[in-house]
């Protein structure tokens, strides 16, 4: 059987961003297999266990495949899954691109085009798939721009605060420490690629230590496990400052070179506020525990620290991330190899500005900038925005399903049940936004089309080339915004760019670190390493790696004048949320509840497959601990409702000792496979991060009660 093997890049949200070798059958042009590029120094020729499975996705019986339009009738969500057709006819492309434009200019013409919101993440994270045709065609349009903050923008916004600049430790560079901690990363479930290098270092005698209030897969295999209380991370952090400048564990010289703002941190952090007792009682930690991770950190050469994402999706998770991008400074790791990492995707200087190109604001009807709308805030958007602008009345969604993954979920649904609401949705399933749609249009996966790609976990650009035909009708971003925009009457010669042209587009800017790098060069290697300055060690301050520094100061900054500016305090402090076991919100609803990402799902993507769904054994339950159980005379496998002002949940309880005392967590799905048909956000509050407008998904306080026992609830 004759075959070709073709290189591609996994596009889902993760830091690995793996190359993909796919196996095609010549006579049929199916994909037969998909693999790991073993050339690849991080992807090392395996895969996750979500993507090992991608070819159940691309095949999967379920595929949308054409486009849809929906029946006459009231929007009735969640559809049945395996029945959601019903609700839809098939359409043509011409048909669905005609009522698509008709509908959007009606729109604009009666309301203003601001009264469109696109609404797209990183189901994708390929340059042009990501935001490329589409931002061109709503900038043309003058439609509302969107602050898309869903999942990193705190980080984003702290790391940046503190480096001036999104960079960190290259993964390859973990395999020489000798202490890791994973703050809030566990690397096991969603960061993989990195776990070989933590078992070589720990080969060589190093240590690791995961920070998590969760027993995560990561946690289980540490060395130790602190289980820290939910949203205090700045608190252990600055308590670790604290021991490591009262016993004088600090790297003076790096701190006198390399940081602005010293003396201030100092006086704060050396505060009683601080102390390991003080930081114990926040933490739930013990006071020598404070002292011994302190101790140990300062002491390992090098000492690196992966913080994930996790860590900032509380509602002072920018400072928190602020506080733990700040010790590396402290004790100087970057010069012995260490540091940080939360995202290198500062080091990819993509022209970003070519893709997008922003000027088009100028030629639409508005002539200016449109508003910006908080994509956390998507409940408030679709129900209650008007103050500052029309009301939505079109919402396109594409490399998203905020059905389930926006907070405030019954908000967000009671806002796209409006009939006076337009709504177009670019997928590949009949997700829980579909059920939605007046309009369904077939997308395509990555094996489908042709992107390229950087990383937020590495330093490898990579072209993913597209391996098979679409399947059925199915097309990629690209063509559907370069169609829409042509059928709305932009003539500009922008809107028919191929993606070809796009990708030179993108790589375009002239940066050394992109020295060599053309989608020629791609073609033939697959991936290339970018020529970051500093290598796996940025600020180490060897040679001029200390340029890397991207703040006013040229410095690391744990004083930030910027953030003063904007009204906020320029040193890291603690404070609890408002939704905490520490504030009165706590005597309502005393648990503090974690909507957690499960292991085998990206997000809300894969939950619809058997194979993944049978990899995910507690979805569907509350983890709780026995102590919070027994008061609450819960038993293993009873039926529990999980309430807050917001909404309610109906899980089984699981009594296990993943979350300490006064923590509960669930997993994240679809909300159609769920009981009642809704998700764990439902009960999530669109209040937003101290720093970045995130999302404050582990903010949130719940009380639980049993509402029927195992033997006698039917599942």
């Amino acid at each position: 059987m004759p075959t070709r093997t073709v290189h591609t890049v996994c596009s889902h949200d993760c830091p690995d961003s793996c190359g993909v070798l796919v196996t095609v059958d010549e006579l049929t042009g199916r994909a037969i297999k998909i693999q790991g590029d073993p050339a690849h120094p991080v992807t090392r020729g395996f895969l996750c266990g979500k993507v090992a499975k991608y070819l159940d996705r691309v095949y999967a019986p379920d595929r949308l495949l054409f486009p849809m339009r929906r029946k006459a009738g009231v929007k009735k969500a969640p559809l049945p899954q395996g029945r959601e057709a019903e609700a839809f006819e098939r359409i043509s492309w011409d048909e669905a691109l005609d009522t698509i434009a008709a509908r959007l200019q009606n729109v604009c013409d009666t309301y203003g085009p601001e009264s469109v919101l696109p609404y797209s993440y990183a189901g994708t994270i390929g340059q042009l798939g990501f935001g490329s045709m589409d931002r061109r065609f709503f900038y043309r349009m003058g439609a509302s721009q969107l602050d898309r903050t869903i999942c990193s923008s705190a980080g984003g916004a702290a790391l940046a605060s503190v480096y001036g600049i999104k960079l960190g430790m290259d993964t390859e560079a973990y395999r020489n420490a000798r202490l890791i901690i994973a703050w809030g990363a566990n690397v096991h479930g969603n960061n993989i690629h990195l776990w070989p290098f933590i078992e070589e270092a720990r080969r060589n005698g190093a240590k690791l230590i995961v920070i998590d209030p969760y027993r995560t897969r990561t946690a289980a295999l540490a060395d130790w496990h602190i289980a820290i209380r939910p949203g205090t991370d700045t608190a252990l952090a600055l308590g670790m400052m604290h021991v490591i400048l009262q016993k004088k564990l600090e790297d003076a010289d790096y701190i006198t070179r390399y940081t602005h703002g010293y003396d201030a941190l100092r006086e704060r952090v050396l505060s009683e506020e601080y102390s390991p007792q003080r930081v114990a009682e926040w933490t739930g930690l013990a006071a020598e525990d404070v002292v011994r991770l302190a101790r140990e950190y300062a002491a390992a050469r090098p000492a690196a620290i992966r913080l994930n994402y996790g860590i900032q999706r509380s509602e002072h998770g920018g400072t928190a991330a602020r506080a733990v991008c700040m010790l590396p400074c402290i004790t100087g790791a970057w010069r012995h190899g260490g540091g940080v990492q939360l995202s290198t995707s500062g080091a990819f200087p993509f022209n970003s500005a070519a893709l997008h190109m922003p000027e088009l604001m100028r030629a639409s009807p508005l002539g200016r900038a449109a508003r910006m709308v908080n994509m956390s805030q998507l409940g408030h958007a679709l129900t209650e925005l008007g103050s500052d602008g029309p009301r939505v009345h079109a919402l396109f969604v594409y490399n998203s399903n905020p059905a389930a993954v926006a907070p405030n979920q019954n908000a967000v649904l009671q806002g796209m049940a409006r009939e006076d609401l337009f709504t177009v949705v670019h997928e590949q399933f009949f997700t829980d936004t579909a059920d939605y749609a007046d309009i369904l249009l077939p997308a395509t996966t990555f094996l489908e089309h042709t992107d390229v790609q950087g990383a937020y976990g590495h330093h490898y650009v990579q072209l993913s080339q597209q391996a098979i035909a679409p399947l059925g009708e199915a097309r990629n971003n690209v063509e559907v915004f370069s169609a829409l925009a042509q059928r709305m009457g932009y003539t500009e010669a922008c809107f028919r760019d191929t993606p070809e042209q796009l990708i030179d587009q993108a790589l375009s800017k002239p940066h050394d670190w992109f020295r060599g790098i053309t989608r020629e060069s791609l073609a033939v290697h697959g991936h290339m390493p970018l020529q970051v300055q500093g290598g796996y060690a940025p600020f180490s301050g060897s040679g001029d790696a200390n340029a890397n520094f991207g703040t006013p100061s040229g410095k690391a900054e744990f004083y930030s004048d910027a953030l003063a500016a904007q009204g906020l305090d320029p040193l890291p402090a603690f404070h609890p949320a408002h939704e905490s076991r520490h504030t009165d919100a706590a005597l309502q609803f005393p648990l503090e509840f974690l909507p957690r990402k499960a292991d085998n799902y990206m997000n809300s993507t894969f939950a619809n497959l058997p194979g993944h769904q049978q990899m995910e054994p507690h979805i569907g339950e509350l983890e709780i601990h026995a102590v919070d159980a027994a008061e609450r005379r819960i038993a293993e496998g009873d039926l529990v409702e999980v309430y807050n002002d917001r909404g309610s949940l109906q899980l089984r309880a699981h009594v296990n000792g993943a979350t300490p005392q006064g923590v509960v967590a669930a997993r994240m799905g679809w909300n159609k496979l769920s009981r009642q048909g809704g998700g764990v956000n439902r009960l999530t509050s669109e209040r937003l991060t101290d720093i970045g407008g995130g999302a404050t998904f582990y903010s949130t306080l719940v009380e639980v009660k049993r509402i029927g026992t195992a033997a006698k609830s039917s599942t």
